[in-house]
């Protein structure tokens, strides 16, 4: 097939559906993507159950919804059967972050003719870019997936020898020490990719570590000790499916708990990231999110992708 017409069930698929050159293929989309800003005209076929508030109530949401056996996502099968996709492009990595392979494949297997299902499980960064490279095999833009994955890989290796080459040059090969907060309250540290991405920008996150071939599993939820044990010299906080304010919001409600303050010495450099945008989707811009790593970390902020949606916070 080429193209065909296809609907997108999260926001890092859109990303990689338009990368591979399909956007003018798309028809409908989540309620969550909205990259490129291109594509928020299109129909919106799934919603969510929760409302943000607070990081520690949509904690309690979810854990309340879960333990109910409640669904966190809704999807509009009417409309979904109306846009007649032959491609739908989904995933089975959190149930948490979108909604679930089983509700899509049920409503699929109703329709006619039935569409084709491609579904996302990235583990690792090269699960990623593997991905990029099978959603545009399956589409039939093969061609331009496998350039668009050699330019992405080009940006990794010039990140990362920069990276190597800073560790060495300024820190003697130690790796700086680095906290990655994916969510405040409760403290959920970065997983899966971002740990990698860490240390192929030379550095280490000890409470969840990886390598660059290894990613760290999904994340988990640790305690406020064990983040203070850690010992970071660097913190991001990049709540997962967050903007910049609301990042920001949930930083402020930590910054004066005496286990983040105790983490705080003097020195110890604290940033935030928009985490709707960057690191928690496994998509194309996770490549950006090492350039980011690799500048903040070396303090090289001309390493720092152009209006990339972070800020200090502490410094």
């Amino acid at each position: 097939m080429s193209g065909g017409r296809i609907v997108s069930m999260l926001p890092s698929a859109s990303e990689m559906v338009c990368l591979v050159g399909g956007e003018e293929y798309l028809v409908g989309r989540s309620h969550e993507d909205d990259y490129p800003a291109s594509i928020t005209k299109l129909p919106i076929v799934t919603g969510q159950n929760t409302v943000f508030t607070s990081s520690a109530d949509v904690d309690r949401q979810v854990s309340e919804s879960l333990a109910q056996g409640d669904a966190l996502y809704t999807i509009d099968a009417e409309l979904l059967q109306q846009l007649k996709p032959s491609v739908i492009v989904t995933q089975d990595l959190c149930h948490v972050c979108a909604i679930d392979l089983q509700t899509v494949e049920r409503i699929a297997n109703r329709m006619n003719p039935k569409p084709k299902i491609i579904t996302l499980n990235p583990m690792t960064f090269t699960d990623v870019i593997e991905d990029i490279l099978r959603v545009g095999n399956e589409l039939g833009f093969a061609e331009n997936a496998q350039a668009a994955v050699k330019a992405l890989n080009n940006r990794v290796q010039a990140a990362s020898s920069i990276a190597s080459h800073l560790l060495e040059t300024v820190n003697k090969g130690v790796r700086p020490r680095v906290l990655f907060v994916e969510w405040t309250d409760p403290v959920y540290p970065g997983g899966h990719w971002t740990p990698q991405l860490i240390h192929m920008a030379g550095a280490t996150q000890p409470i969840k570590p990886a390598t660059e071939l290894v990613g760290a599993g999904p994340s988990a939820r640790v305690t406020n000790e064990a983040c203070v044990e850690s010992d970071p010299e660097i913190i991001i906080i990049s709540p997962c499916g967050l903007k910049l304010p609301e990042a920001t919001r949930e930083a402020d409600l930590i910054r004066d708990l005496p286990w983040f303050k105790q983490m705080c010495k003097p020195g110890v450099r604290v940033a935030i990231v928009d985490g709707n945008e960057m690191f928690n989707r496994p998509g194309p811009r996770l490549v950006d999110a090492l350039e980011f790593l690799v500048g903040y970390i070396w303090n090289r902020e001309d390493l720092i992708p152009k209006g990339f949606p972070y800020a200090k916070y502490i410094e």
